[in-house]
């Protein structure tokens, strides 16, 4: 068996989330959200190499060997598949791995908020999934694909890089393209996507001008379109889009997604009572109130239309924390160190809520 199958087993055995592999150094596994020691030898440089070369897969190793970094699925027998990052550091190659269930999860499965599952109903628009990275906003996004997939027959096409979860098709037609070895570049494949008779479109990442147009173009045309930011609030993604372009086409993008943006999930990925991941989830929807701060600017009281919105389906992340707190799902601790506010958090535990938010909106 050769050492990297060895490792991988290992690290399924424990349930690792992650693996990191650096020269001169035991390999490290991520095992509850914490690092700890795999209990292999030190790998030298040249052994990591020898992973590297073994891993990467033909079409990447130029452009490894030229950018020095680069992304890729691999599976391996008997452990299953992992997301891979290779790159270059002090040098040496190291390598950072994560586990990517086989199995689709449902959101029953993540405990995300039942309303997320209206998200798979939606015929036109641009659902974006928000938070940092390692917040599980890939692992929802194909929670909604498979919810899609097990009740819809609908055309879904993805571009992502890497692909993640593999689906089979059930009532969809599911058609999956992997920058480098399907596509050459998220550019390449966009400009072609909507001849390729999809109704729903993920795109892995809005990562540049293209793919913003794209969703935006595609959701005009009735298409819907799923994708990614890094954001930390679900009300600051909508800023971090509009900074990808000129100061002079802002105000059109923005009205842009007034008229096509559906709903923005946000994540933050705490342990529960039991040590094991649930997520707090601020949502955000495009309500005729969110709309008109859209068309008019009014970007800094986005986070107040959240916090008022809950008839309509809306929550902060604080709201979101003190369900899980009130439920006896998370402590008191975990909630209050993931909050957004914690002392406006310790105020609602203790039973007083202050009605800024409509105050705000009205003003």
């Amino acid at each position: 068996m050769s050492v990297i199958k060895e490792l991988l087993v290992h690290a399924i055995e424990l349930n690792a989330s992650d693996v990191h592999i650096k020269p001169s150094q035991v390999p490290f596994l991520r095992v509850s959200g914490n690092l700890s020691e795999s209990g292999f030898e030190i790998l030298p440089g040249e052994a990591i190499q020898e992973i590297v070369d073994d891993i990467i897969p033909p079409q990447l190793r130029e452009r490894f060997a030229t950018e020095r970094e680069v992304d890729f699925s691999h599976y391996e027998e008997g452990a299953g598949r992992f997301r891979v990052n290779c790159f270059m550091s002090q040098g040496f190659p190291s390598i950072a791995m994560r586990y990517v269930k086989a199995a689709i999860p449902t959101i029953e499965e993540l405990r995300i908020p039942t309303q997320i599952k209206s998200l798979a109903e939606l015929k036109r628009g641009i659902i974006l999934l928000s938070g940092t990275t390692c917040s599980g906003k890939s692992t929802t996004l194909a929670a909604i694909i498979g919810e899609i997939n097990r009740t819809q027959r609908r055309r879904i096409i993805t571009v992502e890089d890497p692909i993640e979860y593999v689906f089979d098709d059930d009532q969809s037609v599911i058609t999956q393209r992997e920058i480098g070895l399907d596509t050459l570049s998220f550019q390449n494949s966009l400009k072609h996507v909507l001849r390729q008779d999809p109704d729903v479109i993920l795109i892995g990442e809005m990562r540049d001008r293209t793919s913003i147009r794209t969703a935006l173009l595609a959701a005009e045309t009735g298409h819907t379109v799923m994708s990614t930011v890094h954001a930390g609030t679900a009300d600051l993604a909508i800023p971090r889009i509009l900074d990808m372009f000129p100061g002079d086409e802002q105000d059109q993008i923005r009205l842009a997604l007034a008229g096509n943006l559906f709903a923005i999930v946000c994540q933050r990925l705490m342990e529960d009572v039991h040590g094991s991941p649930i997520p707090a989830v601020e949502v955000l929807f495009n309500t005729s109130t969110v709309r008109k701060l859209l068309q008019n600017g009014k970007l800094d009281v986005l986070s107040k239309a959240i916090e008022t919105g809950g008839d309509d389906g809306m929550q902060t992340f604080n709201q979101s924390i003190y369900d899980l707190i009130k439920k006896g799902l998370i402590t008191e601790a975990v909630g209050m160190a993931h909050a957004t506010n914690p002392e406006s958090l310790r105020m609602n535990l203790q039973g007083i809520f202050l009605d800024e938010g409509n105050r705000i909106l009205d003003s």
